[in-house]
């Protein structure tokens, strides 16, 4: 890894970005400031973040992969997937009422997300490896909520701020990989009753696990690895779609059922 910040540094803007998660309010850039902050840099941000909300006793239940569909690359404006973590805080139940209160940017995307049945670790990690040690898949949708003002971007400060994570819901069928042929299995997002937008999960990589694989290979050059009993999303399989107080959203999944949330003040 490549970090070019110091401790001091990447103390502050752990702290910027924990203030802008927890206070609900939106930050420049990070590398506004620290223009040559390097991916390495935002990662080791992402880690400090994380030992700092775990020490508050929130519990670590899984990763998320981002920025791995074309429709999410080309509207965000970056070339390169990334991971995040997940807190059991994140978590909100399936048709359940979503406040966005403190939320800045909220939207919503579709995602396949696997629960885990062994160890897995990179490097070399494989789709194969992943499709062997996942226990089942179900559908999600994921809240997303950038903190950056403006809504501007660029992958060091995004990867900082745990891939803009906030909130998810699991829910629908759970199914087995071995029955489901994942790449073409469909997605609808309804929001308020009408189509928003569809896609097929191979728009993830061409193959989700394949998103996991990568998960887990950065995982690796973070010194970690992904613990059996991990909740992983996968990424969003289509662009990441506004949302405000009233709005309901529903993700039909081909095979793996359906998942609604309504969002509220």
């Amino acid at each position: 890894m490549t970090v070019t910040l110091t401790a001091e540094d990447i103390t502050r803007l752990t702290e910027r970005v924990e203030g802008a998660q927890v206070g609900g309010h939106a930050i420049p850039r990070l590398t506004e400031e620290y223009p040559g902050m390097t991916l390495d840099d935002g990662y080791a941000v992402q880690s400090s973040l994380r030992r700092r909300y775990i020490a508050k006793g929130h519990k670590l239940i899984g990763w998320k992969a981002g920025l791995t569909s074309r429709a999410k690359m080309i509207q965000m404006g970056v070339n390169v997937p990334s991971i995040g973590f997940l807190t059991d805080r994140m978590a909100r139940p399936e048709g359940s009422e979503v406040s966005v209160k403190g939320l800045i940017h909220p939207r919503v995307e579709c995602e396949v997300a696997f629960m885990t049945a062994r160890d897995l670790a990179g490097p070399g990690c494989t789709a194969a490896d992943v499709l062997a040690a996942t226990d089942f898949v179900l559908p999600a949708i994921e809240i997303i909520d950038s903190r950056f003002s403006g809504f501007k971007f660029d992958l060091e400060s995004v990867v900082a701020d745990n891939g803009s994570a906030a909130l998810f819901v699991g829910g629908g069928r759970p199914r087995r990989t071995a029955d489901l042929d994942l790449p073409t299995i469909g997605v609808v997002m309804e929001k308020n009753g009408e189509m928003i937008t569809f896609a097929a999960a191979a728009a993830v990589l061409g193959h989700p696990a394949e998103a996991v694989a990568m998960l887990v290979n950065i995982l690796h050059d973070l010194g970690e690895t992904l613990p059996a009993g991990s909740f992983v999303m996968s990424g969003g399989i289509t662009e990441a779609i506004p949302v405000k107080p009233g709005d309901t959203i529903t993700a039909r999944y081909q095979d793996l059922g359906s998942v609604s949330i309504r969002f509220v003040d």
